[in-house]
């Protein structure tokens, strides 16, 4: 039986997203028990592993997209481009590929979220207000894919095209049910009204957010719905549930 790897403290601060000091409190306080050696910390890599997955996806990728403040994300979860988003959407793949269960609708799911992912990165090319990147975590056993990101939202790319839009309620509406076209390079809109496509006409839903207006939709209802959130996302956040 091979040993357990060991990280050190740097490594896993960089995996988890957190500075040194949150891991000696968290070590202190028992929520991540570093092993000892020589006074200095280290930890199971496993151990990293599992406390990623008992995260709750979609209250990081809110907290970060909604948030003021330029935090940090955990390595897993943040593709810094669009190279590595595609890599981690192959890898998404892969897992899915092997639970037969998913065989129906897995290219269906690899390209909604292809979709959403990549319309990030293109809309927000060279203009990112703060962070660059985005927000891609996915749990195969809660059935739940995340997205997230921190850039200029659904209301100011749409505004480019479509000067009239005033509000986000407006433009989510637009997004996903209008058709625009001159907009290149940009076409976040007309992508959106793909992804509502696979959507509606499969077992999937979709929790859709930017600035202080959601939208639902559920697969096989039919049944779109926009409203007014309580809180304000930064960019945008989909959640895909299948």
């Amino acid at each position: 039986m091979e040993p357990e790897s060991l990280i050190t403290i740097g490594e896993a601060a960089m995996r988890l997203g957190v500075s040194r000091d949150t891991l000696r409190r968290w070590d202190k306080s028992g929520k991540l028990i570093a092993i000892r050696k020589n006074n200095i910390r280290y930890y199971l890599e496993k151990s990293i592993d599992n406390f990623l997955s008992n995260l709750n996806l979609s209250k990081i990728a809110f907290d970060w997209a909604s948030s003021d403040k330029n935090t940090e994300l955990p390595q897993l979860f943040y593709c810094q481009d669009s190279s590595i988003f595609q890599a981690r959407l192959v890898k998404m793949k892969n897992v899915l590929a092997s639970n037969p269960i998913f065989i129906d609708i897995l290219f269906l799911l690899v390209a909604v979220t292809g979709e959403i992912g990549s319309n990030s990165f293109d809309h927000n090319l060279g203009n990112w207000p703060d962070m660059p990147g985005i927000f891609f975590g996915y749990d195969v056993e809660k059935k739940e894919i995340v997205l997230a990101d921190r850039g200029r939202g659904l209301l100011e790319t749409l505004k480019r095209v479509k000067p009239s839009l005033n509000n986000h309620k407006d433009a989510l509406n637009t997004a996903f049910t209008e058709v625009l076209s001159g907009r290149s390079p940009e076409d976040r809109g007309n992508g959106l009204k793909f992804v509502k496509k696979i959507i509606l006409e499969n077992p999937m839903n979709l929790f859709f957010q930017s600035g202080d207006y959601y939208l639902k939709m559920s697969g096989l209802n039919f049944n779109i719905d926009i409203r007014k959130s309580k809180d304000y996302i930064r960019g945008c956040i989909a959640i895909i549930k299948f």
